[in-house]
């Protein structure tokens, strides 16, 4: 398990299929972790919010935005295998967090 993991959502919501790891590395023997919600593009409605706050990626085919305001710490126990990760796309992630912040 690593930052920037994507796992199938524990909570099993249809709209939000997926959550992706933001916890760093460093914490790994913490009981929880901290994830994101990538809820399903198809599945929300438009609301004027910051592009940058709510960066899009493509999981196994579904295009799913990242729900950075619903960041939230879960157990560790309930991440069990990651589907792929977003390391690639760790830039737009952390701006995202850093806009969550007040940190742009």
């Amino acid at each position: 398990m690593a930052r920037f993991d994507v796992f199938p959502n524990p909570g099993q919501h249809q709209g939000t299929p997926y959550v992706v790891e933001v916890q760093g590395n460093h914490l790994s023997g913490l009981a929880t972790r901290v994830v994101i919600p990538l809820r399903r593009l198809d599945r929300i409605a438009p609301v004027p919010i910051p592009p940058d706050l709510i960066p899009l990626f493509v999981i196994e085919g579904v295009e799913c935005m990242l729900d950075t305001p619903m960041l939230a710490a879960i157990p560790r126990s309930a991440l069990i295998k990651p589907i792929t990760s977003l390391i690639h796309r760790q830039d737009e992630i952390i701006s995202a967090l850093d806009r969550l912040f007040g940190k742009w």
